[in-house]
């Protein structure tokens, strides 16, 4: 009987022992029920810069190998013979192309008969070198040596961007939004080459090519510099034509007051304290009064736009009379005429971020091929 009365006791004491520790966080030793847990304290709300602060921090791009998703590419080609003149009739089985040396298959090919959607880019910052009317009938002009069926877009900008037209073949609301360009103040020229890339061009099909009609200095860009659109174009299948005209004299004469009648000799509207993200300050840009006026800008200026132009396999000309900005609009439509294009699906493992060298060959002898020498493959950023 006292055996059965330990084991009873013991079989109690099993089961009530761990229900008091349970208990204990919220029963006062002295057993009077009530509550010894304190209440949660309230949670403040967070301000949005705290919660933006939470958020884990990105990756740092070399931590970790971000690898892209194999997709077509694009190579627009101008074949010409020895005396530089444009070889037609060439097909598919007369290219040969090879990426970072190993050989890819052709999988799309496009001869010159195939329509271009043309992104045409007006500098509208105040110039002495053209009037507005010399400009609006060039690029008129320019139009009219088009084929029907090749889309157009027009964008201006000043200090700010201006879309007028987009992408199409109805000729009269291209001539319309020519005409409604205006001569203002600023130069926000890296804006308007991000949005045209990255907001128009990069969802368009097909071939197509940038036209960008500037003197090549930015004053008043706030969230892009060169060197993103420089890597952005590297990224898009399109062709970049340039067409520079050299203010440089026009400005320095009215910096110094010798232009009577003209606009204030500050080019700018940017604040003193202004610069450009990813750039290292240039001794005396950034001041009112001279910024966008410095040998150096004009000389970084012109670099920019050689670079785009080479490293989409466009070209740069250079502007400084109507005689020849006509003649610069004229060759570049005549050029549109005579590009192929093939497509291909990269065969080898591609790296974000990572550039890749492309070559394209033809199997007749004596030909001359131009095309763009590479790409940087794409890796998706945020937008700026």
């Amino acid at each position: 009987m006292l055996r059965r009365s330990i084991k009873i006791f013991l079989l109690i004491a099993i089961v009530t022992v761990p229900a008091v520790f349970a208990q204990s966080g919220r029963v006062t030793p002295g057993g009077n029920g009530r509550s010894n847990e304190r209440p949660p304290a309230a949670v403040p709300t967070p301000t949005p810069a705290e919660a933006i602060a939470a958020v884990p921090p990105a990756l740092p791009a070399d931590d970790d190998i971000i690898k892209v998703e194999t997709q077509l590419v694009s190579v627009p080609i101008r074949v010409m013979d020895k005396k530089g003149r444009f070889v037609a009739g060439l097909a598919r089985e007369n290219f040969a192309v090879s990426e970072d040396g190993v050989s890819q298959q052709i999988a799309l090919f496009a001869n010159e008969n195939e329509p271009f959607t043309v992104a045409l880019m007006l500098d509208m910052s105040y110039s002495t070198t053209f009037k507005i009317a010399e400009i609006q009938s060039a690029a008129i002009a320019f139009i009219d040596q088009l084929r029907p069926q090749d889309k157009v877009m027009v964008i201006s900008f000043d200090q700010d961007v201006h879309m007028l037209c987009e992408a199409t073949s109805d000729r009269k609301s291209i001539y319309q939004a020519i005409k409604r360009t205006q001569i203002s103040t600023g130069t926000s020229l890296y804006e308007a080459v991000d949005l045209t890339i990255n907001d128009r061009m990069r969802r368009i099909t097909g071939r197509k090519a940038i036209i960008l009609f500037t003197d090549g200095v930015d004053t008043t860009s706030r969230r892009v510099n060169d060197l993103n659109n420089l890597d952005d174009a590297m990224e898009l299948d399109a062709l970049i034509y340039t067409i520079r005209y050299d203010t440089f004299a026009d400005v320095q004469a009215m910096k110094n007051g010798t232009i009577l009648g003209g606009p204030p000799p500050v080019r700018d509207t940017l604040p003193p304290t202004s610069g450009i993200p990813g750039r290292s300050p240039v001794p005396g840009v950034g001041s009112a009064g001279n910024q966008g006026t410095t040998a150096e800008e004009y000389r970084r200026a012109e670099e920019y736009l050689d670079s785009l132009a080479v490293r989409t396999g466009g070209r740069r000309y250079d502007a400084s009379t109507l005689g020849n900005l006509a003649a610069a609009y004229s060759k570049i439509a005549s050029e549109l005429r005579e590009f192929y294009s093939i497509g291909y699906y990269p065969s080898t493992e591609r790296i974000a971020g990572r550039r890749t060298n492309v070559k394209v060959k033809v199997d007749r002898p004596g030909l001359v091929v131009r095309a763009r020498e590479g790409y940087l493959n794409r890796r998706e950023r945020p937008r700026r």
